[in-house]
């Protein structure tokens, strides 16, 4: 309502002859701009040092932990710091002693539950050591994860956390290579090119628990469904179920190796069933690839167990309350994150770089049981 009456009568004033020769009045000065009041009235050294009674180096001296200042020294500087209410100035004292207090994380894919956890269990662990955890999601694209290295170093955080799209990638393996930031690899590996400490699971563990109990239900046919060929756990998992095979000569095993994807997931359990010898038991190599194997066998009506046994690779919290229960090469992947900052507060303590290896187990469900008998014959079975 006000701004209508003011536009009238600026109009009025230029038609009015008296109004014209007016002089106009003087602006009226610009107050200095002041800084918010929380800021303003934020407490310094200066104010702590003269309510101590003691020089702004002493109040240095206590507040940085210096071990050459007296018992009375210390209280009469803290007492202040309480009755003024002084929080130091972080920034300023990370630019002192050349450190942020930040970690860097790439993530190949966030929306991987398995490296979600993996993610909480590094941020739990390094908030309790002071730091704090920059992610970033490098979208399965390995070129990104060379790109996110180099942002985290010219962010100056004081380490990295690394779980990567692709280990053979040539920019990424450059990138590392010409930072000396510390750093450690979650289940990839890397250390033939670069000195990195490592946190990796025994893929191998869980893969041959899983075939001995298929091969013990009856099993001739069994197919994996795994990711990228790029990465450790993929390469660990196919060598590891080839291995197991060696030791049963009537037990086929095919291999279809992708992307930890829905989509990859879903187009290799459609290539399986229509192959002339479809598998009798699927191992998904990652929760991602779980979900295109349930919608595949849920859009051809194939019942679990009754027509394929399922095994899943990495558990995730929904599993539970799938029916049947599925059975699951499981790993604790909040454990593998908190290991991994373990690592690297290690390294800034000066330790060497270092390699901690995890367990993976299988956890039987009824997800699995005995092959169908119309099943047909594996290669070297008899019909």
């Amino acid at each position: 309502m006000s701004t209508e009456p003011t536009r009238r009568g600026r109009k009025a004033a230029k038609t009015s002859p008296a109004a014209s020769a007016a002089p106009a009045p003087a602006a009226a000065p610009v107050a200095p701009s002041r800084p918010p009041a929380a800021i303003a009235d934020r407490a310094g050294m200066r104010q702590v040092a003269d309510r101590a009674g003691v020089a702004m180096s002493s109040v240095s001296r206590v507040l940085s932990g210096h071990p050459d200042v007296s018992a009375a020294m210390r209280s009469r500087v803290m007492a202040a710091v309480e009755e003024l209410g002084y929080e130091p100035n972080m920034l300023a004292q990370m630019l002192r002693k050349g450190a942020t207090q930040t970690i860097g994380f790439v993530v190949g894919d966030i929306s991987n539950p398995l490296l979600a956890q993996i993610a909480l269990g590094a941020e739990v662990a390094l908030r309790a050591a002071g730091y704090a955890m920059l992610l970033t999601n490098s979208v399965n694209q390995p070129n990104l994860d060379a790109t996110h290295i180099r942002l985290l170093q010219q962010r100056r955080v004081d380490g990295l956390l690394l779980s990567l799209s692709d280990e053979t990638n040539d920019q990424t393996i450059e990138a590392l290579s010409a930072t000396p930031t510390p750093s450690v690899l979650i289940d990839r590996d890397l250390r033939t090119r670069t000195e990195e400490s490592a946190v990796l699971s025994d893929h191998a563990a869980g893969i041959t628990q899983a075939v001995e109990h298929l091969v013990g239900l009856g099993h001739r046919r069994i197919a994996l469904i795994a990711g990228s060929p790029h990465v450790r756990p993929t390469r660990e998992r196919i060598n590891a179920l080839e291995e197991a095979v060696e030791a049963h000569p009537e037990v086929h095993a095919q291999v279809r190796p992708g992307a930890f994807t829905e989509v990859h997931g879903g187009a290799a359990t459609r290539e399986l069933l229509d192959g002339r010898r479809p598998p009798t038991a699927i191992i998904a190599g990652g929760n991602q690839i779980l979900v295109g194997v349930l919608g595949e066998l849920a859009a051809r009506q194939v019942r679990i167990p009754d027509d394929i046994s399922l095994v899943t690779c990495d558990d995730v919290p929904l599993a539970k309350f799938f029916t049947p229960t599925l059975a699951t090469i499981g790993r604790d992947p909040y454990e593998m994150g908190a290991e991994a900052a373990a690592l690297l507060l290690a390294r800034f303590g000066g330790a060497e770089p270092g390699v901690i290896t995890l367990p993976t187990s299988f956890t039987g469900g009824r997800s699995c049981a005995a092959p169908p008998r119309t099943a047909p014959p594996a290669q070297g079975e008899r019909p």
